[in-house]
């Protein structure tokens, strides 16, 4: 999710992005969401996807999330060539002027991938994750969820 000019998410929110991308795929393999909208209050993310969630994977998407969120894991940034990010990621939504020089938010060992955006330091700074609803039409599924206390 890179931005020429970065945009200015509410850290914790656009970090609980992250998680549930990085879940997302690493149990469905559905890549990263190919459009999302950030904000405080609630936020949404769309995935190429052929169903809805049942209730049960809302669940479990939660429980792998506010674990991860419980873990405290550090939130870090690292500077790689731009060859190398080729090697490692999808950078089809990465602009060509981003330059030699790709910024990559990692948390932990669970997820990285570039980013211009704000994050917070560690994940227990999000306090909690829950998925609000989920739809499915014309083979994108949206998921939409909130943080807090």
């Amino acid at each position: 999710m890179y931005n020429e000019n970065p945009k200015e998410y509410y850290p914790p929110m656009h970090t609980a992005e992250h998680l549930l991308n990085g879940t997302m795929n690493k149990i469905y393999n559905c890549g990263r969401a190919f459009s999302a909208h950030i904000e405080k209050k609630k936020s949404k993310c769309d995935y190429k996807f052929d169903r809805n969630l049942t209730e049960e994977e809302i669940r479990k998407i939660e429980e792998i999330i506010n674990q991860l969120i419980r873990d405290d894991l550090p939130v870090k940034e690292d500077f790689i060539t731009r060859k190398e990010a080729e090697s490692k990621f999808n950078l089809e939504r990465l602009p060509e002027e981003a330059g030699d020089t790709i910024r990559i938010i990692k948390i932990g060992d669970y997820d990285a991938c570039p980013c211009s955006g704000v994050h917070v330091n560690s994940t227990s700074e999000i306090k909690s994750f829950r998925i609000v609803s989920t739809s499915h039409q014309d083979g994108a599924l949206r998921v939409r969820f909130k943080i807090g206390a």
